[in-house]
């Protein structure tokens, strides 16, 4: 059964994810501080964790750096009621996979946790490897490496690089690609899109040139032989 980690220091917060997780046939287990958060994780493996940020003794953004060391590819939904891009840009270059911003449709958040959860289950092309020059992306370990060296991305950045480059060549609208790489018909702001734009290109360095901004469309990933 799918294990759920819900940190808030919220109860009536708490109590209405765990109904609305449990409904779904998650199993739920909670903590009401970053610092609790941490201290679980380290005793228990859960498939996802709902963080909020604002915390007393550990805020969340700390908690999933710390929570990260031992689990590193532990996916993440963070609780904002601030809503500003610099928390947002923080959030993703550690590792955080979404956010939702306060006050939030219950709905909406389940939706976005099966995304997740679908998006991180166990490859199902085994061995596919793509290369673009020195730049490798094997679909089956999720890993990237340039020229031999392994590429730190964070979980969302991976899925829209692979993304990207599953069909290379072809142009795809902003749409398609909060559509297809976030998994859900998405209520937020596009500029989500292009944040992880560039923090992937800043990742990939002088490959960056391989995503290419079509004005006024979306990106098209261009392989090089």
């Amino acid at each position: 059964m799918t294990r759920i980690l819900i940190v808030d220091d919220e109860e009536k917060i708490r109590n209405m994810i765990r109904k609305y997780a449990e409904y779904e046939g998650f199993q739920t287990d909670e903590a009401k501080d970053g610092l609790e958060a941490v201290q679980k994780c380290e005793k228990n493996n859960y498939d996802l964790c709902v963080m909020d940020i604002m915390m007393p003794n550990l805020d969340g953004f700390s908690a999933v750096k710390e929570i990260k060391k031992t689990h590193p590819r532990m996916p993440f939904i963070m609780l904002s009621a601030l809503g500003e891009e610099y928390d947002k840009i923080h959030g993703f270059d550690i590792g955080v996979d979404d956010y939702v911003v306060k006050p939030f449709s219950s709905k909406e958040l389940m939706m976005r946790i099966h995304a997740i959860l679908k998006r991180v289950s166990p490859a199902t092309e085994a061995g596919e490897v793509l290369r673009s020059g020195g730049l490798e992306i094997n679909f089956s370990a999720r890993t990237v490496t340039i020229d031999g060296k392994r590429v730190q991305l964070s979980p969302k950045e991976y899925e829209l690089l692979a993304y990207l480059a599953h069909n290379a060549g072809i142009a795809l609208t902003r749409e398609q690609l909060l559509q297809n790489v976030w998994g859900y018909d998405f209520f937020g702001d596009d500029r989500t899109l292009d944040t992880h734009i560039k923090l992937l290109r800043k990742n990939l360095g002088e490959y960056a040139r391989d995503i290419v901004t079509l004005r006024g469309v979306g990106y098209r990933f261009e392989k090089e032989s």
